[in-house]
């Protein structure tokens, strides 16, 4: 109920921080939120602040708001949230980022909270999705890469 994919790009780690930190821009390489916004009055990252994505589920549908909490907030070290639902976290999605030589390897993963519901829904449909997470993954950091490695 788990997975990891990792991309060099030839950026510095705090270059790279700042755009997958600033949920406002997701929608320049996530594949499927196509926008987000702060809530409560924030403006910015930090543990604990909330922000939901408007998401279009595999690129296809269905399209819904999902509420989510930072959960890690390292500038140039780490970035991470949890989707809530019904205030419950049901999955994690985070960003780890490395210094390594000419740039920065960052690893973007995702861990399904274990609980019943997921693990059946792992069971039933996760090979699916875990395939689709993990395209999705690669799809995302080459678009975060071709950003950040042109400077925008």
């Amino acid at each position: 109920m788990q997975d990891a994919v990792t991309e060099h790009i030839r950026a510095s780690p705090e270059t790279v921080w700042e755009l997958v930190s600033d949920v406002a821009q997701t929608h320049r390489y996530s594949e499927e939120t196509f926008e987000a916004e702060w809530l409560d009055g924030a403006t910015g990252p930090a543990v604990g602040t909330r922000f939901r994505g408007h998401v279009h589920r595999n690129g296809r549908g269905p399209t819904y708001w999902s509420t989510c909490r930072i959960t890690a907030c390292k500038p140039g070290r780490e970035f991470g949230f949890e989707v809530l639902v019904g205030g419950r976290s049901i999955n994690n999605w985070h960003y780890r980022f490395q210094p390594e030589d000419d740039g920065t390897d960052v690893t973007e993963s995702f861990r399904l909270t274990p609980s019943i519901g997921t693990r059946l829904y792992w069971t039933l449909a996760g090979w699916a999705r875990g395939r689709t997470n993990r395209a999705n993954m690669r799809a995302t950091l080459q678009k975060i890469k071709a950003i950040a490695e042109s400077g925008g």
